[in-house]
């Protein structure tokens, strides 16, 4: 089972997506170069799992999103 990544730009429509994710178990969708939506086929694909590269994006992409005002701050 091969892992799909496309970017938000590249999805035309939820019908694409969802056969995307029924034949390859998931889809990742990206945003800004960064990973924002991952569709799943929950028959294939119950429990999510994740690279340690994946993990790491996942949690930076979150500590930055809640705490943009303080690094912009410091970024000055």
């Amino acid at each position: 089972m091969k892992k799909t990544v496309m970017t938000i730009n590249e999805v035309n429509n939820i019908k694409q997506l969802a056969e995307l994710a029924a034949e390859n178990g998931h889809v990742t969708i990206l945003q800004d170069d960064r990973p924002k939506l991952l569709v799943i086929d929950l028959d294939e694909e119950p429990q999510i799992e994740m690279s340690e590269d994946e993990k790491f994006d996942f949690v930076t992409s979150r500590i930055l999103r809640e705490h943009k005002a303080a690094f912009e701050a410091l970024a000055k």
